[in-house]
């Protein structure tokens, strides 16, 4: 089955193809929506970002979470891949605090 043209191009790779269209839509929203943001910015928004996936009821296992951040880093400039990591370590900051 192809995928609608205006789908981004890690939306096709085959390890997230068994990850549901709506969970694939959400990251492609914070990855637009996070891409200009600063460092200090970045925070504020990725706890926005969790109350919206919590009222959303959207969340992801480890191995989607795997499968979506190869994906797409294999289509992102270096820069990008910063962002990425940024994001990541923010997040996993958070989480360990949590805990």
């Amino acid at each position: 089955m192809d995928q609608p043209k205006e789908s981004p191009i890690w939306m096709q790779e085959p390890s997230v193809q068994s990850i549901p269209r709506e969970k694939l839509e959400f990251l492609q929203k914070l990855v637009f929506e996070s891409a200009s943001l600063t460092p200090r910015q970045l925070l504020p928004f990725l706890m926005a970002l969790a109350q919206r996936s919590r009222t959303e009821q959207i969340s992801f296992s480890q191995e989607e979470m795997t499968a979506v951040i190869e994906a797409i880093r294999k289509y992102s400039t270096p820069e990008e891949i910063g962002k990425m990591d940024q994001i990541l370590k923010l997040l996993s900051s958070k989480k360990s605090r949590e805990t």
